[in-house]
């Protein structure tokens, strides 16, 4: 809490009011909206694919299932839900208009118009009633709530009796040595990569910065249960540059 009495969280490094968070996430997103899906193949050379379809084996979509993808973006995980699960429906729900509009674009977009619904909406306050989905998923975005356990107790909120938590989340590597490297990468050439592709170096330098503010994958899983989950587990991804948490509302 700062001197004037406001609570304040982080921006990257940088210390700010809890107030300004979301104002300054929805910046950035707006800024990288039109280059985020070439900047996300070229920052992991693809392995961002290769962990989404994990995510997918994990979750095993079902015909007639109701997803709920907050933090949506362009639309990548209700896709592959959509085409594992056959007949479904998905939400895609993002504070940034923009990477909506980008995810709307894409060709799955209009070929799987039916079964989709595209929203502004904000983590931390849900428009939807209590017991309204069967899956929520969110993929590289909880790190970018301003308040990650309300999220998580909105998730719970909003899921079925019998629903399915499934969080993608960049983590911690649990080798210091391996961890020194890919921060020496992340911090060096990410922000590169940001400024030659996207022409901007600051909001990917935030992007770095989030991933280390991040909880560890053990402090999450906490969180995951605090919010009222069962069977909440996870598992690492390459080495634990990223983590997949599940959890159900039982």
């Amino acid at each position: 809490m700062s001197n004037s009495g406001q609570n304040t969280t982080h921006f990257g490094f940088t210390t700010v009011p809890e107030a300004e968070k979301a104002g300054k996430v929805q910046g950035v997103f707006t800024n990288v909206a039109s280059k985020y899906d070439v900047m996300n193949d070229v920052m992991s050379a693809g392995i961002h694919r290769v962990w989404k379809d994990a995510m997918m084996d994990w979750l095993a979509p079902r015909p007639d299932q109701r997803l709920l993808d907050v933090a949506g973006g362009t639309g990548d995980i209700s896709f592959r839900f959509l085409k594992r699960a056959g007949k479904a429906h998905a939400t895609v729900l993002d504070l940034t208009e923009s990477m909506l509009i980008e995810g709307r674009k894409r060709a799955e977009a209009e070929d799987m118009a039916h079964s989709l619904d595209w929203l502004v909406g904000d983590a931390m306050a849900l428009p939807f009633e209590d017991n309204s989905f069967d899956v929520y998923t969110i993929s590289f975005g909880i790190r970018n709530v301003t308040r990650p356990q309300q999220a998580l107790n909105e998730a719970f909120r909003v899921l079925r009796p019998g629903g399915r938590l499934m969080v993608l989340e960049f983590s911690q590597i649990p080798n210091e040595g391996m961890q020194w490297l890919y921060d020496r990468y992340s911090f060096n050439l990410i922000p590169a990569m940001g400024q030659l592709i996207a022409d901007d170096r600051a909001s990917y330098q935030y992007l770095v910065e989030s991933i280390r503010k991040f909880p560890d994958q053990e402090t999450f899983l906490s969180m995951v249960k605090q919010a009222g989950f069962e069977n909440a587990r996870y598992r690492n991804l390459s080495l634990g540059i990223a983590a997949l948490h599940s959890g159900w509302k039982i």
